[in-house]
């Protein structure tokens, strides 16, 4: 289902999602800027381009280095892959031994998300770009649309979430090293990256569309009458669809039926007379996901032809080929009165009138046929 409106969330931080939170914002605390004799460690990553045009089921790379801005070699280090809802890693025979995997559930505001967290055991010295001799291949899910990278890497550990996630899965392919990159140019030392984890994010843009959808309804009733009203709004995919910022993921707008007034509405807001404005609470919207938003539509009076709709509106949606589902009509039949919608014709008076003068008419042609029957008999006698 889609999350609505934060309010009525039933789900809460727990100290396992702030721990999570915590690890994927490594570096996000601006660091002090260091002083000569400052004797804490110091790791830079490298800037990592955007990967643009993948496609569905392949694997890439991101390629990952880092500085050791520190004023003394390390003894360790990790470096941490965090892949957003349509990326995962490959499968654990592919996943080298000294690194784990987990996954994270949707908490909140977070969709979910995988982790790959890599263990260092090896000296690393000061002022040299590292790599790992092998990068970590990522698969792209038939779910990827608008999907990111977030690496980090740290020289005082990662802490594991709690129970509400999965227990970390070793791989088991063989273990890989990371190795100085000579060639390559370090970042200054003493910078005011000083700090003991760095992180940064790659933009991930796949070859896919989303297909998002509404439904509309057919009510029933008579004048005085209160109905429901439920519309649908969803995401029949393949990918899932994650905006910037606060963008909602999906925007409806709905137009209610003349002569009905709104007497409960539970999510939506009041855009002018008879329209109301819906959608997601958060920035994404999973495929498959399906949203459901319900009135309670009294009926007023009957109005010839009325007839409401539900559209999708909000952000762009370039990613929808399919238009022909984006609006939808909300039909109204109102029962037990003249001038009622859905075909129920007014009484004009002709209707009755009509048959009338049919059996007046019948009447006259048999006395005028009794008539001369009677006369031909007199004659005969």
């Amino acid at each position: 289902m889609f999350q609505t409106s934060p309010g009525p969330r039933a789900l809460r931080w727990t100290a396992g999602t702030v721990g999570v939170l915590a690890l994927l914002a490594l570096g996000a605390t601006p660091a002090t800027p260091a002083v000569a004799d400052d004797p804490s460690p110091g790791v830079v990553l490298g800037k990592i381009a955007p990967v643009d045009g993948v496609e569905p089921g392949s694997t890439f790379q991101v390629p990952v280095g880092f500085t050791n801005t520190g004023p003394e070699a390390l003894g360790k280090v990790w470096l941490s892959y965090s892949l957003s809802h349509g990326l995962s890693r490959t499968e654990l025979a592919e996943l080298p031994s000294n690194c784990k995997y987990l996954t994270i559930p949707s908490v909140d505001e977070a969709p979910d998300s995988t982790e790959a967290i890599c263990e260092f055991d090896q000296t690393v010295k000061t002022g040299v770009v590292y790599t790992p001799e092998k990068q970590l291949a990522i698969r792209v899910r038939d779910s990827a649309l608008y999907d990111h990278v977030r690496v980090g890497v740290n020289t005082d550990g990662f802490p594991y979430p709690g129970d509400n996630f999965s227990h970390p899965v070793p791989g088991t392919a063989p273990a890989v090293k990371l190795v100085e990159q000579p060639d390559a140019t370090p970042a200054p030392s003493g910078s005011a990256k000083r700090s003991f984890s760095d992180a940064t994010d790659a933009t991930v843009t796949a070859v896919n569309t989303a297909d998002f959808k509404v439904a509309g309804a057919r009510l029933k009733g008579a004048v005085g009458d209160t109905v429901p009203l439920t519309v649908r709004l969803t995401n029949a995919g393949p990918a899932w669809v994650q905006r910037n910022g606060d963008t909602r993921g999906a925007e409806i707008v709905i137009k209610m039926p003349a002569g009905t007034t709104v007497v409960k509405n539970d999510s939506c807001l009041k855009r002018g007379s008879g329209r109301y404005a819906c959608g997601t609470g958060p920035n994404w919207v999973k495929e498959g996901d399906e949203e459901n938003y319900t009135f309670q539509l009294k009926i007023d009076k009957a109005v010839p032809g009325a007839r409401g709709s539900v559209e999708l509106t909000g952000p762009t949606r370039p990613f929808d080929t399919d238009t022909q589902n984006d609006k939808a009509d909300i039909r109204l039949d109102v029962a037990g009165g003249d001038g009622a919608s859905g075909g129920d014709t007014a009484n004009t008076g002709a209707g009755t009138a009509l048959p009338l003068v049919g059996a007046a008419a019948a009447v006259a042609a048999l006395g005028a046929g009794a008539f001369l029957v009677a006369r031909r008999r007199a004659h005969r006698r």
